[in-house]
């Protein structure tokens, strides 16, 4: 199979961590028989730097040409770089969400996983963080409040502000369609998470799903409100597989699966559209004051990589090489300095990519 690769390396870390993950890519191919066609794509402030813009026609064009987009990380100083001395609109956090937009983006995958060698980093209690996790949040990313009608208006003399949540019955099934499949690729139990004690817009959705799960008689759906949920993520993150919830709830849900892990340096996540295109992505920032310095961890990118060989190309035994070789290189002790810990090897962000390539 030829793999067509869009590949925006973006600002700071961002060509470091997305060199490591094409040359963990190459070896992929090289050892199970595809080959790689990348474009390379400016966006955010390397675009600024060269068009002006955070991202021009072209780069769209170059990225809807392309069967997925590898994405480091987009951004700089906001204190000290000229690119945020423009408008907000010509900024380089604007492109990205413009390049969302063009591209239809609604689903946003956040895994959250505890490997049993960071275990250390983990913030909650070692009886729970003993038992790890592995899961997958499923965001609804182009609905809901967010992008609602909204409104600030003046009654009897008293400001009011008014935001409008609002589904339709397709925008939650599309999302639900997407979260059942990945579930069939995973451990097959899907958590929806919801507020239809209260909500008519949540009522909506737990319908909507429960239409959907008839589809996939394998996979054991349940419902949960989302005050229970955000408490049972600390309280006991191994029993969650594939988390699906709309706009706000994955929002907050996400930031904190990822806060329990314990090393956001170590988070992938993707982004996916009707067909099996996506943009994958480190959860992390720029990191700007290290860019450059060879220190950066390039896991995320690396397992975002990952992410991308079995969603959008549907090569399950190839990302799973990736994701065993990340794991075999941690539990033989090499740690980038965001990870590192008494009695591990520290290494840079090369040296951590030659790594992971030599276990695949």
């Amino acid at each position: 199979m030829n793999l067509n690769i869009g590949c925006i390396a973006g600002d700071g870390i961002g060509p470091e961590i997305v060199r490591e993950a094409r040359k963990v890519l190459d070896k992929v191919a090289d050892k199970y028989g595809h080959s790689i066609t990348y474009t390379d794509i400016l966006m955010g402030g390397a675009s600024i730097d060269v068009h002006g813009v955070p991202l021009t026609e072209e780069a769209i064009a170059q990225a809807k040409a392309s069967d997925a987009v590898l994405m480091g990380s987009i951004g700089g100083d906001t204190t000290t770089s000229p690119w945020y001395q423009l408008e907000p609109s010509k900024r380089p956090e604007a492109g990205l969400l413009a390049i969302r937009k063009a591209l239809n983006l609604f689903a946003n995958l956040r895994p959250a996983v505890l490997y049993e060698e960071l275990a250390g980093a983990c913030p909650l209690k070692e009886e729970i963080s003993a038992k790890g996790f592995d899961m997958m949040i499923m965001r609804e990313l182009t609905g809901g409040l967010y992008f609602g009608e909204r409104k600030t208006i003046e009654e009897n003399g008293v400001k009011k502000a008014i935001d409008t949540l609002a589904y339709d019955e397709n925008e939650i099934r599309r999302i639900a369609v997407k979260a059942f499949d990945i579930a069939m690729k995973r451990n097959k139990k899907v958590t929806s998470v919801d507020k239809a004690n209260v909500l008519d817009s949540s009522r909506l959705w737990r319908a909507v799903v429960n239409e959907v799960a008839k589809d996939y008689p394998e996979v054991t759906l349940e419902h949960m409100l989302v005050d229970n949920c955000a408490m049972q993520l600390v309280k006991d993150p191994a029993q969650f597989d594939v988390i699906l919830t709309e706009n706000m709830f994955g929002d907050i849900l996400s930031d904190e699966a990822s806060m329990v892990t314990g090393s956001i340096g170590m988070l992938a996540s993707a982004s996916l559209n009707d067909s099996r295109f996506g943009l994958y992505e480190p959860s992390h920032g720029s990191a700007p004051d290290i860019a450059g310095k060879g220190i950066a961890n390039p896991i995320a990118t690396i397992l975002s990589a990952s992410m991308m060989l079995r969603y959008t190309f549907d090569l399950d035994k190839e990302a799973d090489s990736i994701d065993q070789a990340v794991k075999q290189v941690l539990k033989e002790g090499y740690r980038t300095g965001d990870i590192m810990a008494e009695g591990c090897t520290q290494v840079g962000t090369e040296k951590m990519g030659d790594f992971i390539c030599e276990r695949i």
